[in-house]
């Protein structure tokens, strides 16, 4: 069977993709994704099983047993059936050559930083772009190969990340330069006319893999780097915690408070007073209001967050 346009995906944003292109450019033929129990031995923020998709748009739904899909089955799959062009969303491991070269026109996936490829190759640019403080995103549209992220091109969009913004948002703000990117993609392809660049002035860099345990908070840290990682790990991601004695204490939502007031008589990391359940803890360099938080019991003046 010959399969035009292929999704591979894991998550909610692979799912709202998916419904874009089905509804305002062409039908999705087919979802790649991969099964509840690869799940439980992959850290998947944000996953979400894809198998509605079939039930609201009869759109067929293989789920593979190997999130680097070189499963028998997945395999199997691959060679007994013709693949056009791929599109990648949330899918968050490299594509093998054997799944690549099954693809006539290839596998294109997004990636992005606040300069361009193959500057800010690796995991989480867009967690690490806020956690770094940057203030724009370059994203990419790039025709996968067997490295990470390399500089083959289709076409770039850039949106802005403002001190307002969380991981949430800046999703939101993603998800529309991507379906922007996406909408070029497919007319391309439809006209068998894809152009890659791959010419490139800059330089490697990359980020980090990072765990649930990067989100660790040091108070000793400044409020805009507490601040910062907050925001950049915030849902759906597992969020910035710290500890009160042996009780975790995970922080979805803070803000800078105030640098001028006199905070001199407590601690980093000590709560200087609490206004409408709302923490107000000391940091090196002024202080940081908590506006939603998680744990056993409230916080309370002069707990100390360590």
């Amino acid at each position: 069977m010959k399969y035009k346009v292929v999704v591979f995906g894991v998550k909610d944003t692979s799912e709202n993709i998916v419904e874009f292109i089905q509804n305002t450019i062409c039908p999705v033929n087919l979802v790649i994704t991969i099964s509840p129990e690869v799940t439980k031995k992959n850290q998947v923020s944000g996953y979400k099983g894809l198998s509605v998709l079939t039930e609201k748009y009869g759109i067929p739904v293989h789920e593979a047993d190997s999130y680097f899909l070189t499963d028998d089955k997945t395999q199997t799959f691959l060679q007994e059936n013709e693949f056009d062009i791929g599109i990648s969303m949330g899918w968050q491991r490299l594509i093998p050559a054997s799944v690549l070269e099954r693809f006539r026109y290839g596998i294109y996936g997004f990636h992005g930083n606040c300069g361009y490829l193959p500057f800010g190759r690796g995991r989480s640019p867009l967690n690490w772009s806020i956690i770094l403080g940057d203030t724009r995103f370059n994203l990419n549209l790039f025709r996968y190969d067997e490295k990470a992220d390399s500089p083959n091109i289709f076409a770039t969009e850039m949106f802005s990340i403002t001190p307002h913004d969380d991981i949430r948002t800046a999703q939101y703000k993603n998800m529309i330069c991507s379906k922007n990117l996406i909408r070029k993609l497919l007319k391309a392809y439809e006209e068998e006319n894809i152009t890659i660049r791959t010419e490139s002035k800059d330089f490697d860099s990359w980020y980090n893999k990072r765990t649930a345990v990067d989100g660790k908070i040091d108070f000793h840290d400044r409020t805009r780097t507490i601040h910062n990682l907050i925001r950049g790990v915030a849902a759906p991601f597992p969020g910035a915690f710290a500890f009160l004695g042996e009780k975790k204490v995970t922080i979805w939502e803070a803000q800078p408070f105030d640098e001028m007031i006199d905070f001199s008589a407590y601690a980093p990391g000590e709560v200087v007073d609490v206004f409408d359940d709302r923490p107000i803890v000391r940091t090196v360099d002024g202080s940081l209001l908590i506006v939603r938080y998680e744990c056993e019991g409230k916080l309370q003046t002069g707990d100390i967050l360590a």
